[in-house]
């Protein structure tokens, strides 16, 4: 399976959970959206891509469509 990218943006909130349970908020900036497979998408952040957090698609729909998630392409 091939991962779709699309470099995207940050606007507004946007929490993901981590393995421990906690709840974070990805950084207001830019960031890369990887669909990994149907349901599943992937956030990467940072200066050098460091962080990354795991959504499902619905997940990074419902952030679009709140307007704190833009992916132009």
């Amino acid at each position: 399976m091939t991962a779709i990218s699309h470099r995207a943006r940050i606007t507004g909130p946007v929490s993901y959970t981590t393995s421990e349970g906690k709840v974070h908020e990805i950084p207001v900036g830019p960031c890369m959206v990887e669909q990994v497979g149907a349901r599943a998408a992937e956030i990467v952040w940072g200066s050098k891509g460091e962080n990354s957090a795991a959504l499902s698609v619905d997940e990074v729909k419902v952030a679009a469509d709140l307007g704190n998630l833009l992916v132009p392409d």
